[in-house]
């Protein structure tokens, strides 16, 4: 399965501007949008006990999305590692079923006071709760959320379109162009790219795939391939996020409330920490005058 088809070795594939759109737009709708959606909803509609709107999204995006990377995948115009792609494809779904209990339940919080620039201990509605055992609770919780259940997700998410970045080059240098739809599409793509790392925290995994997607072309270029239309629109919209993480740190670079809760080497604050510990001040201000 993982091998190229000789007669697949100069086949050419037009911007796949239709799955580009409806992948920007499921993300930026159903992704980014479903806390937004939780929030802003009224509660009568959607008790506390009860799923919000927004794990409504996140099951529709459970859904949609690996359908979407399936048709990626599909659409190359090479043979690829379909069995590597079906099981990670498994796995995608697993870990974003697991990240949307755990995310309904955090963001729930929210409305007890829950704050998410803080660390779950430090919370001060969850550090006087009695027994303590019921703190590890909350802990394990957080960690299905944000460990497991984003390692299991953004992991062969990745993956995925790094297999389809492999079978977007091309010897013909004339493809190596994009269209003005796939211009358009690119600053949103960008957005929600950078949005994914700094809020899941996976600046790692994602540098790691773009060092691999840099080396990739390198390689090829040597053989005399490039990258076509589909590629050029992945491979720039990852150095676009990229520019927009570093402008985010340079920004938040000194602010010592974040710098607690992200004490490690690589300092990329969450927007949703950022929301709550200062947007959310900004409006209780305002409500006061």
């Amino acid at each position: 399965h993982g091998a190229v088809k000789n007669e697949d070795t100069f086949k050419t594939s037009p911007f796949h501007f239709d799955l580009w759109f409806y992948f920007t737009l499921q993300n930026w709708v159903l992704d980014f949008g479903r806390p937004i959606a939780m929030i802003i909803l009224p509660l009568e509609w959607f008790p506390l006990n009860k799923p919000s709107a927004g794990d409504y999204f996140h099951m529709a995006y459970n859904v949609i999305t690996p359908f979407l990377l399936l048709k990626l995948i599909e659409r190359s115009p090479k043979t690829l590692p379909r069995s590597m792609v079906y099981v990670s494809i498994i796995m995608f779904v697993m870990g974003a079923s697991i990240h949307l209990v755990g995310d309904s339940v955090n963001h729930r919080l929210i409305f007890s006071g829950y704050q998410h620039h803080l660390s779950v201990r430090e919370n001060p509605i969850i550090k006087n709760l009695k027994p303590e055992t019921l703190i590890d609770s909350f802990e394990l919780l957080y960690y299905y959320d944000e460990y497991l259940g984003h390692s299991m997700w953004y992991i062969p998410f990745f993956l995925i379109l790094f297999i389809y970045f492999t079978g977007c080059f091309t010897p013909v240098e004339e493809e190596s162009r994009m269209p003005v739809a796939a211009l358009l599409l690119m600053g949103p793509s960008s957005l929600y790219y950078w949005y994914l790392v700094t809020e899941g925290q996976i600046f790692i995994l994602y540098i790691f795939t773009f060092f691999a997607m840099m080396a990739l072309v390198m390689h090829q270029k040597r053989k005399g391939l490039v990258l076509d239309s589909n590629g050029l629109f992945l491979f720039y919209s990852f150095i676009i996020t990229l520019v927009l993480i570093a402008v985010w740190v340079v920004w938040l670079w000194n602010d010592k409330i974040l710098r607690k809760k992200y004490p490690g080497v690589i300092y990329i604050p969450e927007p949703w920490a950022f929301y709550t510990l200062h947007m959310n001040n900004l409006h209780a201000a305002k409500e006061s005058f």
